[in-house]
């Protein structure tokens, strides 16, 4: 089995699809108005209108209604991050901290409110870990 993507349903594909492209520095491929991802070696990031939930059942998804994922990007530079993402995130949870784990790392939420995590492996056992991966 692959794990193939994440979907975020909302109600304004336009504005999330802007926001991610900032964020993961990709352009989305657009198939359909109501539909976009955003495609990366590691994950693809889909983004679907509300409009579209209904393809799986009345009620199955509520757009900007997540309160217990957090979507995780690794990245090179948390600090250097920061200060890109500080002219458009409106919505900081976290600001650059070096968690028990060994990973520093910052949350903030896109403007439907999801919450994402930018971290750097930052301790020796951290990096390892994600040597180890690779």
């Amino acid at each position: 089995m692959n794990f193939a993507s994440v979907r975020i349903i909302t109600d304004d594909v336009d504005r999330l699809v802007g926001f991610y492209e900032k964020v993961m520095g990709v352009s989305a491929v657009r198939p359909a108005p109501v539909f976009a991802e955003l495609i990366v070696p590691s994950c693809t990031l889909a983004i679907g209108h509300s409009q579209t939930a209904q393809l799986f059942g009345a009620g199955s998804v509520v757009a900007a209604n997540n309160h217990s994922v957090i979507m995780e990007f690794r990245v090179d530079d948390v600090e250097a991050e920061y200060v890109r993402l500080k002219s458009f995130v409106d919505d900081w949870v976290m600001e650059p901290t070096t968690m028990p784990w060994g990973n520093r790392s910052m949350l903030f939420r896109d403007p439907d409110g999801n919450l994402l995590n930018l971290f750097e492996p930052v301790t020796g056992d951290a990096i390892q870990r994600f040597k180890d991966r690779n």
